[in-house]
């Protein structure tokens, strides 16, 4: 039985995956700053660590076969206030840095580190059809340079013989929070807000095809570098939009134009993550042999809002 060690685990993406693990047979130890008050099981345990003090539980990791790293600040909670771009940035590489340092320092059976990354690495679409792939370089915002310190902080571990695989994510949907569940917000008051011009592309991906993304980096010793985390088919926003109205009211709701200004006047920076048209393409992790459950929007809504 192996075990696997999960920065983030307390997330949307970490909840989900924990179970995944449990059901496939794995031991989790999950990383966290308040591991006293978790109560643990044969299969589940928790294990302290804080990134602001250096902190961390070195026999935790030395348990670990595999890392899962998704630890990192929201970069929609809040606004991007100067103090808080600081700290999406440093949650982020500081704790590679914690990770990486303490395997450098201690005898461990580590074999490699997945981690989480994002298509903000990606910019602005720039032509009509053509989709951004692993070798397109990092956009020049700060989206762009977040991703790219992100990813550049867990190369140290490529020093000390351990694999990395880096899981460029785009809009997950799920039940259980995140972007999908304010979709459905105004949705279940009759209204269907469509953001901006609603033209803008969304590379989306499937909580379950995530999950599942990440239990194939683990068992695929030949998977390394980054690989977008995306469906086959991305989709625009109003699309979206109007699928999941659909799906929960059928012809009853009324589409409503949100103006960009707006959402830039609310949200400040973040607008830029809703307002971009984005596609990023999957055809490099398909190209291993990864198969998507969900590849459209419809399959994947037909699963998330079934009749």
């Amino acid at each position: 039985m192996k075990t696997i060690l999960i920065t983030g685990g307390s997330g949307l993406v970490g909840r989900a995956l924990t179970k995944h693990l449990l059901n496939k047979g794995y031991k989790v130890i999950i990383l966290t700053r308040s591991a006293v008050s978790k109560k643990s099981t044969s299969q589940i345990s928790y294990a302290e660590w804080d990134i602001k003090k250096g902190l961390i539980d070195i026999e935790a990791l030395q348990q670990a076969d595999f890392i899962i790293h998704l630890a990192g600040a929201s970069v929609i909670e809040k606004k991007w206030s100067t103090a808080y771009k600081k700290e999406i940035i440093e949650s982020r590489t500081e704790s590679s840095k914690l990770l990486i340092n303490t395997l450098k320092q201690h005898p461990h059976s580590v074999k490699a580190i997945i981690s989480a990354s994002a298509t903000g690495w990606y910019g602005e679409d720039k032509v009509p059809g053509k989709y951004f792939t692993e070798t397109d370089k990092p956009a020049n915002d700060f989206l762009g340079e977040t991703c790219k310190l992100w990813e550049q902080s867990l190369s140290a571990a490529e020093e000390i013989n351990i694999r990395v695989c880096k899981l460029r994510t785009g809009i997950v949907l799920s039940n259980d929070g995140g972007a999908f569940a304010e979709f459905k917000k105004p949705i279940k008051l009759g209204i269907a807000a469509i953001l901006g011009s609603g033209n803008q592309m969304i590379s989306w991906v499937h909580i379950d095809d995530l999950c599942r993304m990440y239990l194939y980096a683990i068992e695929n010793a030949n998977l390394h570098g980054s690989y977008n985390a995306v469906a086959p088919e991305p989709v625009t926003n109003k699309k979206l939009t109007l699928s999941i109205a659909e799906k929960i009211r059928g012809n009853f709701f009324t589409p409503v134009h949100v103006p960009a200004i707006f959402l830039k006047l609310i949200m400040g920076g973040r607008s830029i993550e809703i307002l971009k048209s984005a596609s990023v393409s999957s055809s490099k992790i398909k190209e291993t042999g990864f198969t998507f459950l969900y590849p459209s929007i419809d399959a994947a809504l037909n699963d998330l809002i079934p009749t």
